[in-house]
């Protein structure tokens, strides 16, 4: 069982910072998600443990080995970019059986591998044609089982679903992931989508500006997001942020709207706080009784497929709403919009969680996610 260890990592680059305080395991046989934003530092820290650079502190190991100094040849790994990056004058099958006729291996378990992975990716009908024959999902599809087949100890993806359309997205991270679950290496997968993130499930490490500002289950940090910039980062559209004080018995949000101190809000001390809203818990229709009302001016109104996205505000504070629904609004109209208080997060003036909702207060109808092994405990 192959493990990968990252330890006081830090890459710097021109005399500018790209990586600092890294410290990292990675499980065998694990799914582990980088999210961050772009230039956060998720591919330099993939190229260092792919071993295509080199850290400027720090020591990586594999399997207990230091592997610091050992190039990317020398190392089980293999490596999906965004980019369709496969060899034009080679059919598929050439390009997915290249790496493992560079191994010498025998043309029969070379065939034998071809077609499996090739079928796992329901490329097996195109193996005879080139690259430039193939639309973007099947070349991404193909570049995808030219690292699958090498069945390497470690598999690094860097956001290789970016450049495809939303559909084929969908429905190709939906076949990774049950091809994730039954590969036996460490898989690190980027992205800057926090939907996706939440849909491949596993491990999360959340990066921002070269440094890792949370990690653990997936799910858990979703739902305990230890401070407001990760909170940011793991929220799409981004998370709302509004004022709020405790006084007494209730909390004060923008100082016109007052909350009983009831469910998880329960025990809060008085003083000031930020409270974080994320924008599919923000409501166009009111959903319950105990929903708080809100009174908004629209500033723009997005429909996106089924659903709404309403920017909106507030006294001085501007506000996103993400709903199910078509709800067309006119620009400059006073609106109501409702949120259960129980979906509150609730961030101390340094930016600390000091309250969440939990996991059974948040809504998931949105994401849609479909329960299984990975997302059945969120």
């Amino acid at each position: 069982m192959i493990g990968l260890k990252l330890e006081n990592i830090e890459k710097t680059v021109g005399g500018k910072m790209h990586l600092t305080g890294i410290n990292l395991n990675f499980a065998p046989d694990s799914l582990n998600i980088l999210l961050g934003r772009t230039l956060a530092g998720k591919t330099s820290l993939l190229r260092l443990m792919a071993g295509l650079d080199k850290p400027s502190k720090g020591r990586i190991f594999i399997n207990g080995k230091d592997v610091t100094g050992v190039s990317v040849r020398k190392r089980s790994v293999a490596m999906v970019y965004q980019q369709f990056i496969n060899y034009p004058s080679m059919t598929v099958y050439k390009n997915i059986a290249s790496a493992l006729i560079l191994k010498g291996m025998k043309k029969a378990e070379r065939d034998h591998r071809v077609r499996e992975t090739a079928k796992m990716l329901n490329i097996e009908k195109l193996l005879d044609r080139l690259p430039s024959e193939l639309s973007g999902g099947q070349q991404q599809r193909v570049a995808i089982a030219r690292a699958l087949v090498k069945e390497a100890h470690l598999l690094l993806l860097d956001e290789p679903l970016a450049n495809l359309d939303y559909k084929l997205r969908e429905g190709l991270r939906a076949e990774l992931r049950d091809i994730f679950e039954r590969r036996e290496s460490i898989v690190v997968y980027t992205t800057t989508e926090p939907t996706e993130a939440l849909m491949l499930g596993g491990n999360i490490v959340v990066i921002d500006e070269g440094r890792v500002i949370q990690s653990g289950l997936t799910p858990e940090v979703y739902h305990n997001p230890a401070t407001m910039k990760v909170a940011e980062v793991f929220s799409d559209p981004p998370i709302n942020y509004m004022d709020a004080s405790v006084n007494g018995k209730y909390l004060y949000i923008g100082k016109d709207i007052q909350v009983s101190l009831d469910g998880h809000l329960k025990g809060l001390s008085s003083g000031d706080y930020q409270v974080g809203i994320r924008s599919n818990h923000l409501f166009l229709k009111r959903k319950g009784a105990n929903d708080v009302e809100l009174k908004v001016r629209v500033e723009l109104s997005e429909i996106n497929g089924s659903q709404t996205i309403t920017h909106v505000h507030h006294k001085d504070t501007s506000l996103v709403v993400l709903d199910e629904g078509i709800y067309p609004q006119k620009i400059g109209r006073e609106i109501p919009v409702f949120v259960n208080p129980q979906v509150l997060f609730i961030f101390d003036s340094a930016g600390n969680l000091v309250a969440s909702p939990g996991k059974d207060r948040l809504r998931w109808d949105v994401l849609k996610l479909a329960p299984d092994k990975k997302t059945a405990h969120m």
